[in-house]
């Protein structure tokens, strides 16, 4: 019998997404092929606490946490590649030595999703699921984002960008800018998901609030042209070197776009798959979402999100390096309908991350002269 591989889980987070990102990690942890992998599920709280004993994901959703302090951690140290306890009082029964053989992380937004993690998983050298640490930090940053796909060409909407900061001190000229685009707009803050904190303005006397709103959760602020009636199409990918795009999905939203309560309250919303587009529009969209993929050096996984206005004019949204990870999420239901099952993505997924360490692996880390190289 094969050894079983064994995989964190690391969930929850220091994010305005904690709670989605609980959502995923239960549907990921009940889809794993329990033959094949030994699961660790390691829960991070909001306030940062490591919790990985006593069925952490069960913790985490009752919120029932106030007592603990972190039982154990991964360390940088790379000759660990485990979890390490610091914690005195977690008894020795509890206590994990073994080497982690990957880790999935299922951390949406801040703290997760932007590079900080990965980097963390880079130093401790434990190979893991997703983007690595560049592609994490552009996937979370939207400005950065959008001046990279327009670097390569890839058409976006027309925006801005100002810090609060900049706001504060220089209102009535960003204001001025903010005209220059019309109304409506949507304010976002630069480095979130999930929709949250976003706000679409129709009105002038809205903008400062939606401006105040979106700065509780980053203070950079980006504002984007609304574009008019637009049909809202996601891609997923996957794969690392030579990554492969699904059928295209459409949302129809149940608001007056897809925000937080549409997405994930109010269970109105709608998904057509594959979306009823015409073959010359649905190949570009995926030509341009595997673009968008490798200009920003992503690998694993990432679910691209494009805008369709009038006569099927194509504006690339947003990348996404984790997105929802349920089982009636767009990433696994795209690849569904395109013949990959969820079980089968998460077994795909695992084998990437293991399959891109392993090439990391072979680079050198330390100075050899060159002529040296062919001795």
């Amino acid at each position: 019998m094969s050894k079983k591989i064994r995989v964190g889980i690391i969930f929850g987070g220091r994010s305005g997404e904690h709670e989605v990102s609980l959502v995923s990690a239960e549907s990921v942890i009940k889809a794993m092929d329990k033959s094949k992998y030994e699961i660790i599920p390691i829960g991070i709280t909001k306030e940062g606490i490591w919790i990985t004993r006593n069925q952490p994901l069960k913790i985490l959703k009752a919120n029932k946490f106030k007592e603990f302090t972190s039982d154990q951690i991964i360390t940088p140290d790379s000759t660990k590649k485990s979890l390490v306890t610091i914690n005195k009082h977690f008894t020795t029964h509890n206590k994990i030595n073994k080497n982690i053989d990957i880790i999935f992380p299922i951390l949406h937004g801040t703290f997760g999703e932007d590079g900080t993690i990965q980097g963390l998983l880079e130093l401790a050298n434990i190979p893991y699921v997703g983007a690595n640490v560049l592609a994490s930090a552009i996937g979370m940053d939207k400005v950065i984002q959008k001046q990279v796909f327009q670097n390569i060409g890839l058409p976006i909407v027309s925006y801005i960008s100002f810090t609060t900061n900049d706001y504060k001190n220089r209102q009535s000229a960003i204001n001025k800018q903010i005209s220059t685009l019309g109304l409506p707009v949507f304010v976002k803050p630069a480095n979130l998901g999930s929709s949250v904190g976003i706000s679409k303005v129709k009105k002038q006397n809205e903008l400062a609030s939606a401006i105040k709103y979106a700065g509780n959760f980053d203070n950079k602020i980006i504002i984007e042209k609304a574009v008019i009636n637009p049909r809202e199409i996601e891609i997923a990918v996957l794969g690392n070197e030579s990554p492969i795009a699904s059928v295209p999905g459409e949302i129809i939203a149940s608001n007056d776009f897809y925000d937080y309560d549409a997405k994930y309250i109010d269970g109105k919303s709608k998904d057509v798959i594959p979306a009823k587009l015409p073959n010359v529009v649905s190949n570009k969209i995926k030509t341009m979402a595997i673009k968008a993929f490798k200009a920003i050096n992503c690998t694993g996984m990432a679910r691209v999100d494009f805008l369709l206005g009038i006569n099927n004019k194509i504006f690339i949204s947003e990348l996404n390096t984790i997105p929802g990870f349920t089982k009636i999420s767009m990433y696994p239901k795209l690849w569904q309908a395109s013949g990959l099952p969820y079980a089968k993505l998460i077994d795909k997924l695992i084998k990437l991350g293991l399959e891109r360490h392993k090439n990391r692996s072979k680079l050198l880390t330390s100075y050899k002269p060159k002529s040296k190289w062919y001795e």
